[in-house]
């Protein structure tokens, strides 16, 4: 984490880490458009789901973003995670366009969200 264009905050309790956001600048869009700066990461521990921690996390990188005077984000999720896909959309997000994640010779269709406000 020593690149300044890197950022990760982390939401802990008392017996440890309840997740993080991974925010990069100068990474394009595979969807086209202005925007430089990708949420790469936004993981909640399964046992913390429901409690508003991710939401809270995207609400802080999305303020770091704008502290730092980024672009809005945009990130990727698998096309077939509803439920992440509804949360970004609920949060301000805007399917984008689509792309692909490869692991060896599998590819799977992933949704290029983009920030929009909410």
């Amino acid at each position: 984490m020593n690149n300044p264009a890197e950022r990760l905050l982390v939401s802990q309790n008392q017996t440890g880490i309840d997740g993080y956001i991974r925010i990069a600048n100068g990474r394009p869009s595979p969807a086209g458009g202005a925007s430089e700066t990708e949420i790469s990461t936004l993981y909640v521990q399964p046992r913390h789901h429901g409690k508003g921690i991710g939401r809270n996390l995207l609400v802080s990188g999305l303020r770091l973003c704008r502290s730092n005077g980024w672009d809005a984000p945009w990130l990727t999720t698998n096309s077939e995670n509803t439920g992440a896909i509804a949360f970004y959309c609920r949060n301000g997000f805007e399917k984008a366009g689509l792309t692909s994640f490869r692991i060896q010779d599998a590819q799977y269709p992933n949704d290029v969200l983009q920030y929009r406000g909410s």
